[in-house]
């Protein structure tokens, strides 16, 4: 049965050197009407909590005055009519904010402003606890040189503006045509065959390249269910990590000796250009500020960074890929990235320990790019008729043997070997938590994860993302693997004598 997805084709441009100076005013005035949608968003803010503030020194209590106070935030349709207002027109003389207007697309400035209008939403839903995930911030500029470089397009699908002229060529409205680097065969076919419709386009620059990202509307026959290789393969258990990229508790290639099956090699994208990225880094800073040769030192520090990028991506598109529609199931933990790479700097009154060494460790952690992988794999099991179960965060999937459950709690991440008392078991550290992740998750399959384009994947706990206020000092760092007893474990060494805490509060089960 065939199903309507949205999916993204990513090319590579080859712009002229004209054409990436007019690639860069098309950014440029994007960042313009974000700027301008979110000034006027800011202005009315700042008018409510003006008169928010005049109440409460009238002697009326504060959330009656949040209440009673109503200014509304100005949306997509009234900023834009604004802007046409103040906007000016070089070609009869008329001077305003952006008087060249007529030289480019109209979705650049609107896009732009609903881009403003998003990021307001996300914000405070952010504020009131209604957005899953770590806490938005309140909506900054963009600012040349900081800002991501790009612009978005649409058109009517009726009547397309954007479209390949050739296999090689892509058209945008009011730019006109583009050399690709690379070939758009596939995408070119799936519109000849009526399959897809293209329904924007988003053109960025990351290092030294220029890209464009094709939304489409594809039409394609997802699977019901896993393949017969796929159940004869059945599941396998996949542990991230830093000193291998993946254990996982099945061979990913059954020909392959059974150490090298079991594991994925981390490539170290970021370690292997260290030297020549702090060269390049210090080279910089010895550069005058507005100089010629700090553009072009700016630009080599900007290349190394994209390089590691890509070929990071490019390694966890073939991992994923494999894992998605190799096995009818994946089980993967619950990580919490971002709480594993928390500094160890500590506050003044309880300096952290070991800075530099947990700096390192972090700089390891981010180069894996678990989350990632964890985004990957979570569509893609969704196109290849294979599902993602996800283990609990606090099942200690390391400290647990995984033959007889036995637990140790007091196991060290300097231990690479899992070391059983009860049974006797010695195995890799990694590949005992792939067995185990694999094993315990097994009843616990996730929902069958959205298509892309066909909704919110998930992203986070759905935990309110409120801090207290007046923002709490640092808080303690929690442990990824409690020490939690078992249900009916065998034997387990050193039993706690009570339940663990967690920040002065029992955790609950």
């Amino acid at each position: 049965m065939k199903t309507e997805i949205l999916r993204a084709f990513r090319f590579t441009l080859a712009p002229t050197p004209a054409q990436e100076q007019r690639l860069l005013r098309w950014c440029g005035n994007s960042r313009l009407a974000f700027n301008y949608a979110l000034a006027a968003k800011k202005a009315a803010h700042e008018d409510w909590r003006t008169q928010v503030v005049a109440l409460v020194d009238a002697g009326v209590e504060e959330a009656t005055a949040r209440k009673r106070v109503k200014v509304p935030t100005p949306t997509k349709p009234t900023v834009y009519k604004r802007f046409v207002a103040e906007r000016g027109d070089d070609r009869r003389g008329v001077e305003g904010i952006a008087p060249w207007w007529h030289e480019m697309n109209t979705y650049v400035f609107q896009s732009a402003f609903l881009d403003a209008d998003a990021a307001w939403k996300n914000w405070l839903d952010s504020f009131k606890g209604k957005r899953a995930g770590r806490r938005v911030g309140y909506p900054r500029f963009k600012k040349r040189g900081l800002a991501r470089d790009s612009f978005r397009l649409h058109h009517d699908v009726k009547k397309p503006g954007i479209r390949l002229t050739t296999y090689r060529r892509l058209r945008l409205p009011a730019f006109g045509e583009i050399r690709l680097h690379d070939n758009a065969r596939r995408l070119g076919r799936l519109i000849s065959r009526e399959e897809a419709r293209i329904q924007s386009v988003t053109v960025s620059r990351s290092g030294h390249r220029w890209y464009a990202s094709v939304l489409c509307k594809v039409q394609v026959d997802l699977p019901e269910k896993p393949t017969r290789a796929q159940q004869t393969a059945g599941t396998v258990g996949v542990d991230l990590g830093v000193k291998m990229l993946a254990a996982l508790s099945r061979p990913l290639d059954p020909k392959s000796p059974d150490r090298e099956g079991h594991f994925v090699t981390n490539p170290r994208h970021l370690a292997r250009v260290a030297k020549r990225l702090r060269q390049a880094q210090r080279a910089l800073s010895r550069k005058q500020k507005g100089s010629a040769r700090r553009d072009k030192a700016r630009r080599r520090v900007a290349r190394l960074h994209h390089e590691v990028t890509v070929r990071r991506r490019a390694a966890l598109h073939q991992v994923t890929k494999k894992l998605a529609t190799r096995y009818a199931t994946i089980h993967i933990e619950d990580l919490h990235v971002a709480g594993m790479t928390a500094t160890a700097r500590g506050t003044l009154k309880r300096p952290g320990r070991s800075v530099r060494q947990k700096a390192g460790l972090n700089r390891a952690i981010l180069d894996t790019a678990m989350a990632e992988t964890r985004r990957q794999l979570t569509y893609k099991t969704s196109w290849y008729g294979s599902q993602l179960a996800v283990l609990d965060r606090w099942w200690p999937s390391s400290k647990t043997c995984s033959d007889c459950g036995w637990r140790n709690p007091s196991l060290t991440l300097n231990e690479r070997v899992f070391h059983c008392a009860h049974c006797g078991l010695v195995l890799d550290r990694d590949l005992n938590a792939a067995r185990n992740i694999e094993r315990h998750t097994a009843a616990r399959p996730t929902p069958q994860q959205v298509a892309s384009g066909k909704g919110e994947t998930q992203n986070a706990r759905g935990e309110s993302v409120r801090l207290p206020r007046p923002r709490a000092e640092k808080q303690d760092p929690v442990k990824r693997e409690d020490a939690r007893p078992s249900p009916a474990p065998p034997r387990r060494s050193n039993p706690p004598t009570s339940p663990p805490t967690y920040n002065g509060q029992a955790k609950s089960s």
